[in-house]
């Protein structure tokens, strides 16, 4: 028979009398130690080489040619497609060549013509790109801006435009461009564990150097676009599979939920 003791340390080590086991040290998933921090961006940036030999032709495409145009045009394209907007920007420049011309415009007669052109919610779009030419005019010397917190304070502008202008007008990026693509296929990837834009994008900016900001989201989208459908993913066919955690089982990740009929 054993000891009183040796029950007591038998029982100690499996959690007490042979019934459910000793509940387990609480492990707080916020601290990630240096090494695994290394890892992943290693990974990452593994996985952003191969998704760059991919699509060696990523870029902005949306048609533009100066940065007044580009800032038009990111904020047309809020909502709809870049293909719709760049069917739209040849007309609006064609009689608005320039931030004075668009400032000097009344909003109606800009919503008309967008609206014409097929262009939704053309109300709010044509007050927001009229109201930016007059502040591109009245407090930037007729010259698009090049820092966040000036670009920001333009009507329509907001961080993720603002990002889109100064990577592709200016190659300055002060954050990584989020929009549904590079928001699905981060998840996807593993790169980030959260939904909303501004704390994936501070997961990327982590995870990446500022030099590949830019070209991040650009390459992102067209993955996007090309291979990892929101709703059918091409794993299968997708040069990254091997380094992606949600390979095969994507379609699972990333997806916004349906909106319920009204």
């Amino acid at each position: 028979m054993a000891s009183k003791k040796t029950s007591k340390t038998v029982a100690k080590k499996t959690g007490g009398g042979g019934s459910a086991p000793a509940t387990p040290p609480r492990v707080d998933k916020t601290k990630i130690s240096a090494a695994d921090r290394d890892a992943a961006k290693k990974n990452a940036l593994t996985t952003f080489a191969k998704l760059r030999a991919m699509h060696p032709d990523a870029h902005c495409e949306l048609d533009h040619k100066d940065a007044f145009q580009l800032l038009v045009a990111t904020v047309l394209s809020a909502q709809t497609t870049d293909v719709l907007v760049n069917k739209v920007t040849p007309h609006l420049f064609a009689k608005y060549p320039t931030a004075k011309k668009l400032a000097d415009a009344e909003p109606q007669e800009v919503a008309t013509l967008l609206g014409s052109n097929g262009l939704g919610m053309y109300n709010q779009k044509a007050k927001n790109i009229v109201g930016l030419a007059r502040g591109i005019i009245e407090k930037h010397r007729g010259q698009v801006p090049k820092t966040l917190a000036e670009l920001i304070e333009l009507p329509g502008v907001g961080r993720k435009t603002a990002n889109v202008v100064l990577g592709v007008a200016f190659g300055t990026p002060e954050g990584v461009v989020v929009d549904t693509h590079v928001q699905r296929i981060s998840q996807r990837l593993g790169w980030t564990a959260h939904t909303e834009p501004p704390e994936i994008e501070a997961d990327l900016c982590t995870l990446f150097p500022k030099k590949d900001w830019d070209m991040l989201s650009h390459t992102l989208i067209f993955q996007g676009r090309r291979v990892c459908a929101a709703m059918k993913p091409a794993c299968a066919s997708c040069g990254v599979s091997d380094l992606c955690p949600a390979a095969f089982h994507a379609e699972k990740i990333g997806r916004k939920d349906r909106r319920p009929r009204s």
